[in-house]
């Protein structure tokens, strides 16, 4: 495995997540929002950088392929019990971003073995990503900034974050089906 500085900052946004949920329980309101809307932050931030080194220097690896989505879907679906927990979302839209990340990593890793078709991350997928990343954001805020109630505006964008949700999942179904209703026989399915 190459210890890339890529490889390095996605392991560092595993290693956010027990700090992120250790600041939103454990401290008191209301530096738990701010703390933990840093925090978070911060882990969005070095999965743009990570992604955006990886690719300018050359340095994508197989290990960072692997973790790299691994460690973003680890981040939002703790983000997103613990915002259920902390009764600040809905779970109904939990259900739909991680049912969607359960079911998309699925289909991915039954095309690598069963189909040559790749299916890649689409536009409506990153805007997908952004948008549950801002919605988070502000719900972790939970406080007025500047007389803008944060928690509001983080309930209509995660609203939003799950119509794109599925949409996106649309979109990879739709791509994928021309090979799933092939129905390759080659090897048993369980």
């Amino acid at each position: 495995m190459q210890w890339t500085i890529s490889n390095q900052l996605t392991v560092a946004r595993v290693a956010l997540i027990p700090l992120l949920i250790i600041t939103f329980i454990f401290l008191p309101s209301p530096w738990n929002h701010y703390i933990t809307a840093f925090i978070f932050a911060l882990a969005g931030f070095t999965d743009w950088l990570d992604g955006y080194l990886a690719r300018s220097r050359g340095e994508t690896t197989a290990f960072g392929r692997f973790l790299d989505p691994v460690a973003d879907k680890l981040l939002v679906a703790t983000a997103l019990v613990l915002l259920i927990e902390g009764n600040y979302a809905p779970a109904i839209l939990a259900i739909i971003i991680i049912g969607r990340e359960i079911t998309i990593g699925a289909l991915r890793e039954w095309l690598a073995e069963y189909s040559s078709i790749i299916v890649h991350v689409s536009a409506m997928g990153k805007w997908k990503t952004a948008m549950q990343m801002c919605a988070i954001e502000a719900l972790f805020l939970h406080v007025e900034v500047l007389n803008f109630d944060m928690h509001q505006a983080g309930l209509i964008l995660l609203w939003l974050a799950s119509i794109l949700t599925l949409w996106s999942g649309y979109e990879y179904l739709r791509g994928a089906w021309p090979e799933l209703k092939a129905g390759n026989q080659t090897k048993d399915s369980s």
